[in-house]
């Protein structure tokens, strides 16, 4: 179904697979270098091309456009207001998808939204209301273009099936953006994703993600790399079906994609009156990959990521033919995921021998494309969810779809069996809309399936299970009235709909300024928008307390800062960081706050030992060694150690709510992702990597680590530090700070990047 090469591979005329330098020679009749041939990949052709160093393995990439939506724009603007923004000097289209419901919080989600109209009119910029679109929908609608480049400020930022190579970062790096500044990185490797055969009847584009993400997200296969998608396969699927293959790469942790395009993608565009935007991109003649992904679409059956992770895979079949092992599986991997904060068991869910749900959803950038949800009705038409438990919804992209399938009938076919149809919003992928009950179980396409992410609390006792499916099979399980069951199994015609694209909702609704700015224009502020507070530069010397230690093998971004209802604070830096890590560790905002007051009585020139007591025996024992450490000299800090945080959303609150709350570091064995070691550099945070075993480590949460000459090492570009942790004696450890750019060292000296801009 998935195989994995060990080793780079080349590709002839997009087609042929060879393994070896001597059989290229052999059929080409020519000898092409793997330097050479790896210029061949689309991949490298973009990012050539909008590379400013002259230099292809530091990359400087200035983007085409720039997505965000209301969770990030505010911070966004209000970062790069800080640092001195004039305009938008690229379109940046703000959508307001995710806090759209203004459901809690009184009238600060509206205050962002009317936020992000006043500055799309002030500063130059494209303002889309609530319910008309999810970001990455209005993106390929509206955005994309063959061979461009976008940057978005959600991760699931991926548009690689039009042609585009599209990235999802933390606010930062859009704000480097917005200042003409570029996005710093090392040339990445690119990974062919070879795409052979043609899907079976029932199979849709999120099974053959999933199939994808099991096989690669454990082992780190194309993390931080650009899949490439190639191969037959590829001109079998539609362009709705490569796109819902797309959207979810973002869990394998690559760092971008793209794909070949041709007729059917050239298709899409002129659905979309765009045909100008297509450009057809294919890998050439004699292209190197540093790895390739075989992927037999004829293999891959109905698949379901069963809780806590996209990566727990295992096809339906095989959950109803071992559903007690399975479960039995899935329970054992909870004990690690949710650290026993609450009773788990899937036991009752087993009825009669059969797994029964309380829930289906198909929603956002994965699941509410025109073609799932058409595809759903066509399975459901005429049989109904029952009046039991169980629960369906769907909720279109965009309004333009919504309208279509009004008018084509499939809204109606939807609703008459008991479905409930909604506008587009993104909520049920972050835990604010559809939150199911207490220890019921979600089948959602949709694009995580992280604990806590669907609303639960665990700190609360609340619990509820959530598995990734594709439409089809959600619509065969709604149509059996909540029991697990494959869309291959359901005897259905699929009616392939045509769909027709009406731009005029746009049109009439989205705020558009044409690039022009009015400076004239007052931004509307509402009392939750509130300015970053001061950060400090990076001192000489540093003293950090371990204020969290974290043992799970992955440690998501949801659990750093968790999403759902905390997103009403997003504008708010002091108050939302007052849930950084509530549902991981919930004393872990008191820790930094204490270890907090000692900087700032730094800044405020009085002595630190005074307001915690603590720290005159730790000085004592520095000094023992360093007597010269003390006033003006030393900064003190909290930090956190997790083996590998940093999975999934891009939100730089993850890093920068620790920073607000007196963060100075993370220690961990190893970063998820980019994208999360990036948002700790560009809040002024050192992104420490030790070596030891998670299990055996030389300090435990609670101790101090006192790092000497850490400013002289980010400043003399040392890869890795000398530090000491503080007990009865100093006992030395080493701390590596990996590969950074000479911008990252000077964000870091400064003490994050609103310091760095503001000189």
């Amino acid at each position: 179904m998935v195989r994995l090469y060990d080793k780079g591979v080349w590709l002839l005329n997009g087609s042929e697979i060879v393994e070896r330098a001597e059989e290229v020679t052999a059929k080409t009749g020519q000898s092409v270098s793997q330097e050479e041939a790896a210029k061949h990949t689309m991949a490298y052709e973009i990012l050539d091309a909008h590379n400013t160093s002259g230099n292809m393995d530091r990359l400087q990439i200035k983007f085409d456009k720039l997505t965000s939506h209301d969770i990030t724009f505010v911070g966004i603007i209000q970062t790069a207001r800080a640092s001195g923004l004039e305009r938008f000097p690229i379109p940046y289209v703000l959508t307001n998808c995710h806090n759209s419901l203004c459901a809690v919080g009184g009238t600060i989600n509206e205050d962002d939204h009317m936020f992000g109209l006043s500055c799309a009119k002030k500063y130059g910029g494209v303002y889309v209301p609530p319910h008309q679109a999810v970001i990455h929908q209005y993106a390929r609608e509206m955005l994309t273009g063959g061979g461009k480049m976008i940057l978005g400020s959600d991760s699931h930022t991926r548009y690689g099936a039009l042609g585009t190579m599209a990235m999802g970062e933390g606010g930062p790096e859009l704000v480097k953006q917005l200042l003409n500044k570029t996005y710093d990185i090392k040339m990445p490797q690119v990974v062919a994703i070879y795409l052979d055969g043609e899907p079976m009847k029932g199979v849709g584009p999120q099974d053959v993600a999933l199939a994808i993400i099991g096989a690669t997200f454990k082992n780190g296969y194309v993390n931080n790399k650009v899949m490439e998608f190639v191969g037959p396969g590829v001109a079998k699927l539609s362009a709705d079906f490569r796109i819902g293959i797309d959207v979810m790469t973002t869990e394998t942790t690559c760092l971008s994609s793209i794909w070949k395009t041709d007729e059917k993608i050239k298709e899409f565009y002129e659905i979309h009156g765009r045909v100008e935007d297509y450009k057809e991109l294919n890998p050439g003649a004699v292209t190197y990959y540093d790895g390739m992904v075989y992927v037999n679409l004829s293999e891959i059956k109905p698949m379901i990521a069963m809780p806590f992770h996209p990566s727990n895979v295992y096809t339906i079949e095989e959950v109803n033919a071992n559903l007690q092992d399975i479960l039995n599986d899935v329970e054992k991997k909870a004990l690690v995921s949710l650290d026993g904060a609450v009773e788990y068991s899937l036991q009752d869910k087993v009825v009669n021998g059969k797994l029964y749900v309380e829930q289906g959803i198909i929603a956002g950038c994965a699941g509410g494309g025109f073609e799932n949800i058409c595809a759903a009705a066509d399975i459901i038409r005429g049989r109904y969810i029952g009046s039991d438990a169980f629960t369906f919804s769907v909720y279109p992209a965009s309004t333009p779809i919504y309208m279509e399938l009004m008018k084509n009938g499939v809204a109606a076919d939807l609703m008459q069996a008991g479905t409930i149809l909604k506008t587009a919003f993104c909520g049920p992928c972050f835990g604010a809309g559809d939150t199911p009950a207490n220890n019921t179980f979600s089948i959602r396409h949709s694009t995580r399936n992280f604990p806590n992410r669907e609303g639960s609390k665990l700190q609360n006792g609340q619990i509820a299970s959530v598995a990734l499916m594709d439409a089809r099979s959600i619509a065969a399980t709604a149509a059996n009235k909540g029991f697990l069951t494959p869309a291959t199994a359901v005897d259905v015609e699929y009616t392939g709909q045509k769909y027709y694209f009406d731009e005029k909702i746009y049109t009439n609704r989205v705020f558009d300024s044409k690039g022009e700015a009015d400076s004239s224009v007052e931004i509307k502020f509402g009392p939750n928008i509130k300015d970053w507070p001061s950060m400090p530069v990076l001192a000489e010397n540093l003293l950090l307390k371990v204020v969290s230690e974290i043992h799970d093998p992955v440690t998501t971004t949801d659990e750093l800062i968790p999403s759902g209802e905390t997103s009403s604070y997003r504008s708010n830096p002091l108050g939302l960081a007052e849930f950084a890590l509530s549902r991981k560790d919930p004393a872990y905002v008191g820790r930094a706050k204490e270890v907090q007051k000692a900087q700032k009585a730094i800044e405020a020139g009085k002595c630190p030992l005074e307001v915690l007591g603590e720290l005159k025996s730790v000085m004592a024992k520095v000094k023992e060694i360093y007597p010269e450490v003390g006033e003006g000299n030393l900064g003190v800090g909290s930090t956190i150690f997790a083996v590998k945080p940093g999975d999934g959303s891009a939100r730089e609150q993850a890093a920068s709510c620790q920073k607000v709350l007196g963060g100075w570091a993370n220690i961990a064995n190893e970063y998820a992702t980019k994208r999360y070691r990036s948002n700790l550099i560009n809040w002024g945070m050192l992104p420490f990597i030790t070596e030891e075993d998670h299990e055996k480590l030389s300090f435990k949460n609670g101790d101090y680590i006192f790092v000497p000459d850490v400013r002289k090492a980010v400043e003399e570009r040392v890869s890795e530090v000398k530090a000491y942790v503080v007990g009865a004696a100093l006992k030395e450890i080493t701390l590596k700070l990996g590969d950074m750019t000479e911008a990252e060292r000077e964000i870091i000296l400064k003490g994050c990047l609103i310091n760095y801009y503001r000189g």
